[in-house]
């Protein structure tokens, strides 16, 4: 399947895309092409594009999200940058996501499969599906209510448990608690 191009055209109609963080100083000498209705600015370039805005995540019909320098506070303005190359097909319905865990940083995040690295194996997700496993995901790695009347022996090694199964199959998060009743 070939990979659709984007371009200052197109990049805003139903994508994913990671964005990174730069300084403002990386565009003090570069000019607007582009202010949208909410505010957002653009400077498009042959490279890719900056986007200068105090809302990320879900965009319109995009899911945009923002590796910040530091720790994101939403309602001031950032800019990020993306490649063209870094802008991937989305819509609501097709799975094209996956989900990855860093449990030292007890964080998770969702990426589109066409960044896949070395053909790993997956299971992929529509942006419902993620969302929803995301939010079970974080509930597991940060609450304890969830494993009552489990049985365990360590609540650490048996998180990483069940979060493996979480990511790594399409059981239910029920389905994966009835098995340590």
């Amino acid at each position: 399947m070939a990979t659709k191009t984007y371009t200052k055209l197109n990049f805003h109609s139903y994508t994913f895309c990671i964005w990174k963080e730069v300084l403002f100083s990386e565009i003090k000498d570069l000019k607007i092409n582009y202010k949208s209705q909410s505010g957002s600015e653009y400077i498009f370039t042959a490279e890719g594009l900056y986007r200068i805005s105090n809302h990320w995540g879900r965009v319109a019909n995009c899911h945009w999200r923002l590796i910040p320098l530091a720790e994101f506070k939403s309602q001031h303005n950032i800019v990020g940058f993306a490649k063209w190359i870094d802008f991937y097909s989305n819509d609501d319905t097709s799975k094209l996501f996956f989900i990855k865990v860093d449990f030292e940083e007890r964080e998770v995040n969702f990426y589109h499969k066409l960044s896949l690295e070395n053909q790993e194996q997956v299971i992929l997700r529509n942006a419902r599906e993620t969302a929803k496993t995301i939010q079970i995901i974080k509930r597991v790695l940060n609450e304890t209510d969830w494993a009552k009347y489990l049985q365990y022996d360590d609540l650490e090694v048996f998180r990483k448990e069940i979060i493996e199964q979480l990511v790594n199959s399409e059981k239910s998060f029920l389905e994966i608690k009835k098995q340590y009743l």
